[in-house]
């Protein structure tokens, strides 16, 4: 009778000569983004997909992001700025964030399945971390990744909220976040729902006026109502956002250009 054979052991790896580059450490989360206020019904599953392992894109963000610790980081951040203190059936219910690194055109975007809106997906351009200056790179994958998670888990007017609005509110997540990108300036020129910084200044400056607590009342609203824009502002401030935006035009001295004199320098 033939003894049992023993089961195959893995091959070990031969010694290398090369110098390896060490994992990339977890990043600090701040103590109150580390424990939310908020805390959603369920704790949404976080993924990550990467289409194509070898392009630069992708290796940059797994050298210098621990990808579990970013998306965490995210979500929380999310959370404390838009839902602190609120009970969780005012948190949308998210059941998972899928971020997908893949080779497109533009930035990111953000998109829910189509056989359930509660599953999110983060499409996130290597082409465009490829692009990006080594010394820059980090900071602004963190900061990407947090404004297309605040899509994740902001309200919307049932479909109707102006889209300024929606990435304005974004923006200023990011700006809470400490993840501004230092090219970003305050404009005092075209419109309030211009969107991305421009609004999200706005709103940050919303935020000094009327209390640290305004944006998170403006999302409530968003929750259940269809936006009809001068019942909206007036509930939430007082006042027409344009009398608002005038007054935050002022505030900046008017100025046509675009550029605030204390914004960030390049």
């Amino acid at each position: 009778m033939s003894p049992v054979p023993h089961p195959p052991q893995p091959s070990s790896l031969p010694p290398s000569s090369a110098p390896t580059e060490p994992e990339p450490q977890p990043q600090q989360i701040p103590q109150h983004y580390n424990r939310p206020h908020a805390k959603p019904a369920r704790k949404p599953i976080l993924r990550l997909e990467l289409r194509d392992l070898s392009s630069p894109g992708t290796q940059s963000f797994l050298r210098l992001l621990h990808a579990s610790t970013a998306l965490q980081e995210a979500v929380n951040t999310v959370l404390h700025c838009l839902y602190a203190h609120r009970p969780a059936h005012c948190i949308p219910p998210t059941r998972s964030v899928t971020l997908i690194l893949r080779s497109m055109g533009g930035v990111a975007y953000t998109t829910g399945l189509d056989i359930d809106d509660d599953h999110k997906e983060i499409h996130f351009s290597t082409d465009y971390i490829e692009s990006i200056p080594e010394g820059k790179l980090k900071e602004e994958m963190r900061g990407v990744i947090v404004h297309e998670m605040v899509h994740c888990w902001q309200w919307n007017a049932l479909g109707t909220a102006p889209g300024g609005l929606i990435e304005g509110i974004a923006d200023w997540v990011r700006l809470k976040a400490g993840l501004g990108p230092p090219h970003w300036r305050r404009h005092a020129d075209g419109n309030w729902d211009s969107g991305y910084e421009r609004t999200g200044y706005f709103l940050e400056w919303l935020e000094g006026k009327y209390g640290e607590d305004v944006v998170r009342r403006i999302n409530e609203e968003l929750q259940h109502c269809r936006y009809e824009e001068e019942d909206f502002w007036s509930k939430c401030c007082g006042k027409h956002v344009k009398s608002l935006w005038e007054e935050y035009r002022e505030s900046l001295g008017g100025g046509k250009d675009g550029n605030d004199t204390d914004g960030p320098a390049e």
